[in-house]
């Protein structure tokens, strides 16, 4: 099997990317051996119109010293990537083994070593063509992979997601991309799932993933002290599509996500978070076109259950959603606009806090990636980010990025 980036982020970044869709291959007695990845750098200059925004926001504000303007050289939203799979058919089963690593491109000042390495992906799958295949280990989550992998920015940089203006992307693995901004991170995670053969272009995966705290702050895990809630059970995920080829190409998909969380507040609270999404991705000629839209109930915003409760144990409803267009003109350079928004809804116990909470982060992006060679691209961007807070005398936060680099696969 000849992959980019194994499993989830392979298929959509080579669509976008317009190059090659083999890595490097060799034959190691009964497997097939594949090499592949990428490195991308950019250059990120963000502007910060405010000085303050919500919790939840995604517009940069200004630093300490009430500069606006910064300035960093990081990957975009797509790590930097080197993946290994090995294949091969035994006893009437295709397996294969897959594990990748993402070295972070952030630095600190001095000796310190910067950036972060992630390792994102270890997994095996085993079936057949006549009956589907079972994936154990860890992966793209299955609620919400699609969105991200048609988002344009996936080449690019999108929203940096960050809280102030005095770090651009230095210090981090990746931007945001459109991610808070249009659609909730389907994360990397454990998981077991299970996927259809393709049925005349119908296919579904359910499966079992590890179930996430709620989070009062961005960046925490099922183990951080800043976490809330825990859980006993494992999340449930799904997502079905139906793809079609012709001169009129595309893709309409469906998907759920639940999971109970319990001990969410002081009194111990139960309480089960869901999600539902529906897309659809077209081609026509050189136009790309692309609709997508979430709505949940205690999963909150941008990442799987950030906010999606109250202090007083009551789950938030939220949703969101964007919808994108490309053209690709004559000399290749592919052109795009994307508009996205999420939403958070606010409850009795915030309004009574006067809680400067995120209302809403909404995302313009316009774009373009130039195919130098059929591996290289190379990418500008400008994006406007803006957060509402519910609290009215906080005012709107914004926030502009202008972003140039390149990103060559393998």
């Amino acid at each position: 099997m000849n992959n980019k980036i194994k499993a989830a982020v392979a298929g959509a970044v080579l669509a976008s990317a317009s190059v090659a869709n083999a890595g490097i291959t060799w034959d190691a007695g009964e497997w097939t051996v594949d090499m592949n990845g990428n490195v991308n750098a950019f250059a990120i200059f963000s502007d910060a119109k405010d000085a303050t925004g919500p919790a939840g926001g995604l517009a940069a504000t200004q630093g300490a010293n009430a500069d606006s303007d910064s300035v960093a050289i990081s990957t975009g939203l797509l790590p930097a990537w080197l993946g290994f799979t090995a294949t091969t058919r035994q006893n009437d089963l295709d397996t294969s083994v897959t594990i990748s690593f993402q070295p972070g491109m952030g630095g600190n000042q001095g000796f310190t070593a910067g950036g972060n390495t992630e390792n994102r992906q270890a997994f095996l799958t085993f079936g057949d063509k006549s009956w589907g295949s079972v994936k154990m280990g860890k992966d793209l989550g299955i609620f919400g992979s699609t969105a991200i992998l048609n988002d344009m920015t996936l080449l690019g940089v999108g929203s940096t997601g960050f809280t102030n203006a005095n770090g651009g992307a230095a210090g981090t693995t990746t931007t945001l991309g459109g991610i808070g901004t249009g659609y909730i991170y389907a994360d990397w995670k454990g998981q077991f799932a299970y996927t259809t053969p393709n049925m005349n272009g119908f296919q579904a995966t359910l499966g079992i993933t590890q179930p996430w705290n709620t989070q009062p702050a961005l960046g925490g895990d099922t183990t951080s002290a800043t976490s809330s809630g825990s859980t006993d059970q494992p999340a449930f995920e799904a997502q079905a599509s139906y793809s079609w080829t012709g001169d009129f190409a595309g893709k309409l998909w469906v998907g759920a996500f639940t999971q109970e969380v319990t001990n969410i507040d002081a009194a111990n609270t139960d309480d089960d978070a869901t999600a539902f999404e529906v897309g659809i991705s077209t081609s026509l000629m050189n136009i790309g076109l692309t609709a997508y839209a979430y709505s949940g109930e205690g999963v909150g915003t941008t990442t799987m259950l950030y906010q999606g409760f109250d202090t007083a144990g009551e789950k938030r409803d939220s949703d969101g959603g964007y919808v994108q267009a490309t053209y690709v003109i004559p000399m290749g350079t592919k052109l795009g606009v994307s508009y996205g928004i999420s939403s958070l809804d606010d409850n009795a116990a915030d309004t009574a806090a006067n809680a400067n909470l995120v209302k809403e982060n909404s995302r313009l992006t316009v774009g373009a990636y130039h195919p130098l060679t059929k591996h290289l691209n190379l990418v500008a961007e400008y994006s406007a980010v803006e957060s509402e807070s519910h609290l009215a005398t906080q005012g709107d936060t914004e926030n502009d990025i202008f972003s140039v680099g390149a990103i060559l696969f393998f």
